[in-house]
């Protein structure tokens, strides 16, 4: 007997990350606790949960703020990981964010212990590969007012 259909499926991991940036569009990178390097505030969608709700809600967990989310996505990226198997990862934007607003971020649940505004220039010295070329797109997107579809980090 035939393995049923639905078994060919793909059940991909979802998460979804906000990019803030400051005045002069920079982005906001958020150093976590609980493993080397830099992301963007997000994180994983739970079961049953929308992935703009996961950002809002990764972002209060975060950021200790409830800030505003555009529902417009950036980037929708097709990334999958040879240790995770298949990954959706999706940007919305978060908009501008000052020095006072990064000042008075709480890191409650000490799951983030730094956060910042990096130049573009200088992505590649905080985030893998895969992750500046997703940010980078990102930012294209905003200053285009649009969404970008990408592969593993690269536009389609």
């Amino acid at each position: 007997m035939a393995a049923p259909e639905s078994n060919s499926f793909a059940t991909p991991r979802l998460a979804a990350g906000a990019l803030f940036v400051d005045a002069t569009g920079r982005p906001l990178l958020v150093k976590p606790s609980y493993k080397p390097g830099w992301e963007i505030p997000g994180g994983y969608v739970h079961e049953g949960e929308a992935p703009l709700a996961a950002c809002r809600r990764e972002i209060i967990e975060e950021l200790g703020k409830d800030l505003t989310v555009a529902r417009q996505p950036l980037v929708i990226d097709w990334a999958p990981a040879p240790d995770e198997g298949d990954k959706m990862l999706i940007i919305f934007d978060g908009g501008e964010l000052g020095e006072s607003d990064l000042s008075a971020m709480i890191f409650a649940d000490g799951e983030i212990v730094d956060a910042r505004f990096v130049d573009e220039s200088n992505l590649a010295d905080y985030l893998p590969t895969r992750l500046v070329n997703r940010l980078r797109l990102a930012l294209r997107a905003k200053s285009q007012q649009r969404c970008i579809y990408a592969e593993r980090g690269l536009e389609s």
